[in-house]
C-alpha cells in the first residue's frame, strides 16, 4: 500500500528511474512505526475480507461497516480508527475513493464510539516521586548507570522512546546550565528541521540528569555513535543502538523495583509523567508544550487536568 499506483501506459527506463525515487519519497513521508502499523493493519482487514469472500480494494462501505462491528467489542477504539486510517491510505494510494467515508461506516463508527467511549486507556506517568524512588532503588552497575541516564534524559527531556534512542553523542552540547539535545529528527518533525531540547541540571547529585549521562557515557567508553546501547550478558556495551521497545521493558522493570504494576507503565511514562508533574509544580500551559514539544494543546490540557485534580480541591480542607 505504500507503493504508487500508476496508470497502465509504456514507462521509459528513465521515467522507470523518476518513479522508483517517487516511491522511495512516498516511503518516508510517514514515520516507520506508522508505516509498520498501517500494514499490519491492512493485511488484518484483507485477511477478514478473503476469509468472506469479499473484496478488500476495492472495498465496499457495508464491507467496512461490517468489519468494525465484528471486531468492535475485541478492539480498542483508538486500534479500530487506525485500521480505518489503513483502509483509507490504502484506496488512495490505488486510487480509489476511501469507502470510509460512506455513510453506513460513519453511522456504525458513531455507534460504536458512543457505545465504547472514545477515551484511551492510557497508561500510567512516572511522576517526580515516582522516578526519584526508582533511580535510588539502581544498582551501581553498567546497566543501572545507563538506566538511570536514560530515564532522567528520558523524563526531563519529555522524550518519545524512538526521540530517546535516536540520540547520538554528536548530538550533544555541554552548557554551563545543562545540555542541549539536538534532535534530528522526531514525529511532528517528518521534515527533518531538527530542534534543541534542553536539560537542565537538577538540584540533587543522585538524580541530575546531567550528571547521570555523563557518568554512563565515561563509564561506557562512548565518544561518538549512540548514546543508549545495548548490554550484553557479559557486561559488555554493544556497538549499535537501543531499540525503543527496550525503552518500554526499561521503564516497567523500574516501576516494578519499586512495587508498582508494570502492567501500567510504558515507555510513553516518562513523556507523560514530566507533563503531569509539572502541572502538579504550577508550570503553565506553554512552558510544558515547549518542552514535549506537543504541537496540539488537547493533549497537554489533559495531563494539565489529571496534574491540577487536587489543586484548589473543594473537598480539601473540610475537616474531613
Amino acid at each position: 500500500m505504500d507503493e504508487l499506483i500508476t496508470r497502465k501506459r509504456e514507462i521509459t527506463p528513465e521515467m522507470q528511474q523518476v518513479l522508483e525515487k517517487a516511491r522511495e519519497y512516498t516511503k518516508q513521508s510517514k514515520a516507520a512505526n506508522t508505516t509498520r502499523s498501517y500494514r499490519s493493519d491492512w493485511r488484518h482487514f484483507t485477511q477478514w475480507c478473503q476469509e468472506r469472500a469479499l473484496s478488500p480494494l476495492p472495498a465496499e462501505g457495508e464491507t467496512v461497516a461490517l468489519y468494525l462491528a465484528d471486531w468492535a467489542d475485541r478492539r480498542k477504539t483508538s486500534t479500530l480508527q487506525r485500521r480505518l486510517s489503513a483502509i483509507s491510505q490504502a484506496h488512495q494510494a490505488a486510487g480509489y475513493d476511501s469507502p470510509t467515508h460512506a455513510h453506513v461506516v460513519r453511522s456504525v463508527w458513531a455507534g460504536i464510539r458512543r457505545s465504547k467511549g472514545s477515551r484511551e486507556e492510557g497508561k500510567d506517568p512516572i511522576l517526580v516521586e515516582d522516578l526519584r524512588r526508582i533511580v535510588l532503588a539502581l544498582d551501581n552497575t553498567l546497566t543501572g548507570k545507563r538506566d538511570r541516564a536514560l530515564l532522567l534524559i528520558g523524563f526531563a527531556g519529555g522524550f518519545r522512546r524512538s526521540e530517546l534512542v535516536s540520540i547520538d553523542c554528536e548530538d550533544l552540547q555541554t552548557l554551563p546550565r545543562g545540555i542541549a539535545i539536538h534532535l534530528r529528527r522526531s514525529k511532528t518533525d517528518q521534515e527533518m528541521h531538527g530542534e534543541k531540547v534542553g536539560i537542565p541540571r537538577g538540584s540533587r547529585r543522585e538524580t541530575c540528569p546531567v550528571l547521570a549521562l555523563e557518568e554512563w557515557l565515561q563509564e561506557a567508553e562512548i565518544h561518538s555513535g549512540p548514546v543508549f546501547r545495548p548490554i550484553n550478558r557479559h557486561g559488555q556495551v554493544r556497538n549499535r543502538r537501543l531499540s525503543d521497545r527496550s525503552v518500554a521493558l526499561i521503564v516497567k522493570k523500574a516501576a516494578e523495583s519499586i512495587g508498582l504494576d508494570p502492567r501500567r507503565f510504558a515507555g510513553h511514562s516518562l513523556r507523560s509523567g514530566i507533563a503531569t508533574s509539572a502541572a502538579m509544580a504550577g508550570k503553565d500551559e506553554r512552558s510544558i508544550m515547549k518542552q514535549t514539544r506537543h504541537k496540539s494543546t488537547h493533549m497537554v490540557r489533559r495531563y494539565i487536568r489529571e496534574g491540577e485534580l487536587f489543586s484548589d480541591n473543594a473537598a480539601s480542607d473540610l475537616g474531613l
